[in-house]
């Protein structure tokens, strides 16, 4: 079941149109978001290469953006998200050379291993039926305005 749709999410993102890569909020909590895609098989995805596959990085950004989204929704200010810079990408494990190969909808699962307002540290997996394609650790850094 769908909590927030694709609509709410690039609201509460910077990403907008056929970049917000999420489809749907299935739950979240203080520590951790689930999420849905379906559009990294829409063949307008912006991230596709000239060849029209999608290799499995590609995954890592969707990953960054459940990670927003769950900033905003423990932030729970309602104001515009702080941009978020990925400053590094950790322990990436590909369980397939496409994204685009998945038959099935992607899970994603994003737990909030540490962070603060500069800040977060999150562990990713990407899964799809039950298999897992694409998990990693992701540090972003927030832009602060003072």
């Amino acid at each position: 079941m769908i909590l927030i749709d694709r609509e709410r999410i690039a609201s509460m993102i910077p990403h907008s149109g056929s970049m917000c890569l999420l489809d749907g909020v299935l739950s979240w909590n203080a520590t951790s978001v689930r999420c849905l895609s379906r559009r990294y098989r829409d063949g307008d995805n912006p991230m596709r290469r000239a060849d029209g596959e999608l290799g499995m990085a590609c995954g890592i950004e969707i990953a960054a953006q459940a990670m927003a989204v769950h900033g905003q929704l423990i932030a729970g200010n309602g104001e515009r998200p702080s941009r978020g810079y990925l400053a590094s990408v950790r322990d990436v494990m590909f369980g397939s050379r496409r994204l685009d190969a998945a038959s099935g909808d992607l899970v994603i699962d994003a737990e909030r291993l540490m962070g603060d307002a500069h800040g977060a540290t999150y562990r990713f997996v990407l899964a799809s039926e039950g298999i897992d394609l694409l998990s990693g650790r992701a540090t972003v850094l927030l832009q602060v305005t003072e």
